[in-house]
């Protein structure tokens, strides 16, 4: 069976990448587009894009089934987020006699949710995380798990994934003012039980994220393309990965070879997928997680192994045997590029795209779906595109994804290239200590990025931005297309049309300083009673709490008439994967003014109404 005509139920850098590898083998490819992906260099670059119906997106299965009927696409491909990893869409896809490239539904199920993930790691002789696999609900059960491993720990939502659904607790009074534990039977659209369930871990502080990419076909054959170090994070999420996995004993490169072996074989698990593990300074090697996708760091292990991962999804979809896979070689790094702002503990920013210049050369490569003039707006991944450096030795691969960071402009927004910078300079990541380089000197964890990089930033940019004053961008015009009765049109319109209005609110700071801000975006603190989430406790004019960035509403925590008090959690919003938890500002009586759970709010946007007692 050959698969021609491939439909990508994705967006931007994925959706592009896949394109690719489908043109290369001769085939075709479909591409759903929303009214933002319009002119999207995705969009432009698929051989067939069909606009989804007006108040669908990329989660609704059921119109991209429906879209695949009528195109005649034989497989779907789901990239990575969105459906990925939905277990009914898979089983509807297939119901419809349509290729679902990706594991089966079973394996999905098994492997997808945390909880049924940690029973199938046990059965299989793979030491989890320490915890407690059962869900959770009660703060007592929190407090004696950790009387016996100790605090941090870590709520888990079952159905959470990309460093979402994580509350990390520090002691016994967090546990009991945390908003986790009240949402535990949460239904959450798109999920295939419709009720979300909660399990609880050990938080491991002091750890490298370490995985292996792999492959098994129908006849049972297994391989590890490659290992890779994910250990450079923020929020939970990946930010910088590299393949093989540096610095690591034998012993623990043949433990992870041989777990992984273990869990595919377990579930029957057919196509390309990731096993995830925490690596610690006392030489434990614990369970995270299998990915049963394709994963945003594939690239390193397709450049060290010179195999094409969407290719080998592809055949194996397509009932062949897994090739012959070459050894790793050389060295290859990503660093994802993100609209998140270094300067203020890397928070998500929104804008338009007014210049980007990409880096090339020997082994440079780009990975990206954006052009000049795309908005940035909340509803996606902050993922802006990456840059996949490669070279002989770790060394020279670090030297060029410098030379290659030099090279790469974005403008109109702020971006993270600086943390990338930073982080490839510093002996922590280099392990290079007086020109040596050496296993001991590598000593970045898990939380390397918040706890020792950021704040060096953040003062950095501080004194920067002291010293040369704040610049003002020119007004200007702009072209647009947009899209009339199915066609396209170019306008001319004003810049600034577009752009939400910059509002001056008080909250709290990166790393708990507090100051005035002018921004769509707003330095919020990620405090200890919501390790979760970012913390905003807004400034009121009127008694109007407002919404300090533009973001989506997923939890309205009062109700209308009730009393709060000072801190007390109010509305939990989510911009670009980060939750951020607005709080109440003083005691008071709650007015609700309408906004719904799920609507779309702007920066400045009335939330709710709070009045004190005596008003």
């Amino acid at each position: 069976m050959s698969l021609d005509r491939i439909l990508i139920a994705n967006r931007s850098e994925i959706a592009m990448r896949v394109t690719r590898t489908i043109a290369d083998r001769g085939g075709k490819s479909i591409l759903p587009y929303t009214a933002e992906d319009l002119t999207a260099p995705a969009t432009a670059l698929a051989d067939e894009a069909y606009a989804l119906p007006a108040g669908s997106g990329y989660t609704d299965a059921q119109a991209i089934l429906e879209l695949a009927k009528s195109t005649g696409a034989q497989a779907i491909h789901p990239g990575y987020g969105f459906l990925a990893e939905n277990v009914e869409f898979a089983k509807a896809v297939i119901d419809a006699g349509i290729t679902w490239i990706g594991p089966s539904p079973e394996a999905m199920e098994a492997l997808g949710d945390k909880m049924s993930a940690r029973q199938v790691a046990e059965s299989a002789g793979v030491d989890p995380v320490p915890g407690i696999t059962d869900a959770v609900t009660e703060a007592s059960v929190v407090k004696e798990f950790a009387a016996r491993y100790g605090y941090p720990v870590a709520l888990k939502r079952t159905d959470g994934g990309g460093g979402r659904g994580i509350t990390v607790l520090y002691n016994d009074d967090e546990v009991d003012t945390t908003p986790a534990l009240d949402e535990f039977q949460t239904a959450t659209p798109g999920t295939a039980g419709g009720t979300v369930t909660q399990i609880l871990e050990k938080f491991i502080t002091h750890a490298r994220h370490v995985e292996t990419q792999c492959a098994r076909d129908t006849f049972g054959n297994f391989a590890v393309v490659s290992t890779r170090d994910c250990t450079l994070q923020r929020r939970n999420q990946k930010l910088l990965e590299e393949a093989p996995a540096p610095f690591l004993p034998a012993d623990i490169e043949h433990k992870l070879v041989e777990n992984s072996r273990r869990l595919f074989e377990a579930v029957n698990y057919v196509g390309v997928g990731t096993c995830e593990f925490l690596y610690t300074d006392e030489g434990d090697l614990w369970f995270l997680e299998v990915n049963p996708r394709l994963q945003v760091e594939h690239c390193v292990s397709e450049e060290v192994s010179g195999t094409d991962l969407v290719d080998i999804q592809l055949r194996l979809a397509e009932g062949q045997r897994l090739p012959q896979l070459k050894p790793a070689q050389g060295h290859s790094i990503e660093l994802r590029i993100t609209c998140e702002d270094p300067a203020r503990a890397l928070a998500p920013t929104t804008g338009t795209i007014t210049g980007v210049h990409w880096p090339a050369g020997h082994g440079v490569r780009v990975e990206s779906g954006i052009a000049v003039g795309d908005e940035v707006t909340p509803f996606f991944d902050p993922m802006l595109a990456k840059l996949v450096i490669t070279g002989p030795t770790r060394q020279a691969a670090i030297a060029r994804a410098l030379r290659a960071l030099r090279e790469t402009s974005i403008e109109g927004l702020a971006t993270c290239l600086s943390a990338h910078e930073a982080a490839l300079k510093s002996p922590a990541f280099t392990a290079v200590v007086d020109g040596h380089e050496a296993a001991e000197n590598y000593t970045v964890t898990t939380r390397w990025i918040e706890n020792e990089l950021l704040p060096t930033l953040i003062d950095e940019n501080a004194q920067a931005a002291a010293a040369s004053g704040a610049a003002t961008a020119p007004v200007e015009r702009r072209e647009v297309i947009i899209e009339v009765d199915g066609r396209r049109v170019k306008l001319g319109v004003p810049a600034d049309l577009f752009t939400a209005t910059a509002i001056a609110v008080p909250v709290e700071g990166p790393l708990g300083t507090s100051a005035p801000v002018s921004s769509i975006t707003q330095p919020l603190r990620a405090g200890r009673g919501s390790r979760g989430g970012h913390n905003a406790v807004q400034e009121v004019s009127d008694g109007c709490v407002t919404a300090p960035i533009q973001a989506i509403v997923t939890r309205i925590a009062v109700e209308d008439g009730q009393q709060v008090e000072e801190g007390e959690l109010l509305v939990v919003l989510e911009s670009m994967k980060m939750e951020n938890y607005v709080r109440a500002p003083h005691a008071g009586v709650v007015e609700l003014v309408g906004v719904a759970t799920g609507a779309t709010v702007s920066a400045g946007d009335v939330l709710l109404n709070l009045h004190k007692e005596d008003q």
